[in-house]
């Protein structure tokens, strides 16, 4: 057995918080092993002045991380599943995650003012098309600039007047203990979450046995579950950060609730759909929810997107 774990990570807060809690939680479950965490800085990290849509998103948070794993520098990486492509390298697996954390949005403002109370003059910062969209069809006045950088960045320029509102995801403002700047929890009803927001996942060679019994002892089932629904979903979409697309499972009495929405960029046109169903029939019924979207006008909205 493995008598220490390298652990990949970028070098962000928030990065460091989540390889950190792996760390932790592997090093609880295991007396006597040995952990070590080596920060990688990838692509995503460095181009900062360039909005996601327009890079390009597969792999910008995760290539080089997931070069090291195959090398063999190290022996897991964590990750934030929502930056995941859906298609992996050659060679690595998703092994496990750890339990969800907070899966909405949050609204930040500079002066303490809730989202209704913003009005045509004032600006709201977000890198993400999904909430893009939504923000436009709930609040279709609203002026959007886009804004990069590790999240005490994106507040630091909200608080020296880039602009007056923050759309952040909730679990990392959380992990970092910033909840005292949170103005309001957007409803999912407002603002549907990206696929398997807030969760923090495990990767590893599918070539290392030696490395599985570590991660399914820290591995949350029900999360799995659930977010594993979701990136059907999106691979059924063919979606990432440059389309407007989210998705979100629900755990309700035994049965899974599965919402999915694919909107265009201006919000105008919003197409959601959910079903319900057992959780063991979660994935075959995500991708049967996305491509009835497909069907009822999200392959000609996804197109154009795609086009412009």
């Amino acid at each position: 057995m493995k008598e220490l774990i390298r652990i990949g990570t970028r070098g962000s807060r928030l990065a460091m918080w989540q390889a950190h809690e792996v760390q932790k939680q592997l090093e609880a479950a295991f007396e006597g092993l040995k952990t070590e965490v080596v920060v990688i800085q990838t692509k995503g990290d460095k181009i900062l002045d360039v909005a996601l849509s327009k890079i390009g998103d597969k792999g910008l948070f995760t290539k080089e991380i997931e070069q090291a794993l195959l090398d063999g520098g190290i022996d897991l990486a964590v990750h934030s599943l929502k930056d995941m492509p859906t298609e992996l390298p050659e060679g690595l697996q998703l092994a496990g995650v750890l339990p969800r954390g907070e899966v909405r949005d949050v609204f930040l403002s500079r002066d303490g003012r809730r989202l209704h109370d913003f009005s045509g003059n004032d600006k709201v910062g977000t890198s993400s098309l999904r909430r893009q969209s939504q923000l436009l069809n709930h609040y279709p006045y609203l002026q959007l600039v886009d804004i990069r950088g590790n999240v005490q960045s994106r507040i630091q320029k909200m608080q020296d007047g880039y602009c007056e509102g923050l759309i952040m995801a909730g679990a990392g403002i959380q992990r970092l203990g910033l909840e005292d700047l949170i103005t309001e929890y957007l409803p999912i009803s407002t603002m549907l979450p990206a696929v398997s927001q807030g969760a923090v996942c495990f990767q590893i060679r599918e070539d290392d046995e030696e490395i599985w019994p570590f991660v399914e002892a820290i591995s949350d089932g029900s999360t799995w579950q659930r977010v594993m629904a979701e990136r059907a979903f999106l691979r059924t979409l063919e979606g990432g950060c440059q389309v407007p697309i989210a998705c979100y499972t629900e755990l309700h009495d035994g049965l899974m609730e599965i919402q999915g929405l694919v909107a265009s960029l201006d919000g105008t046109k919003l197409l959601r759909e959910k079903c319900i169903c057992m959780p063991d029939e979660a994935t075959e019924l995500a991708i049967e929810l996305a491509e009835k979207l497909l069907a009822s006008g999200g392959e000609a909205l996804l197109k154009e997107i795609r086009g412009a």
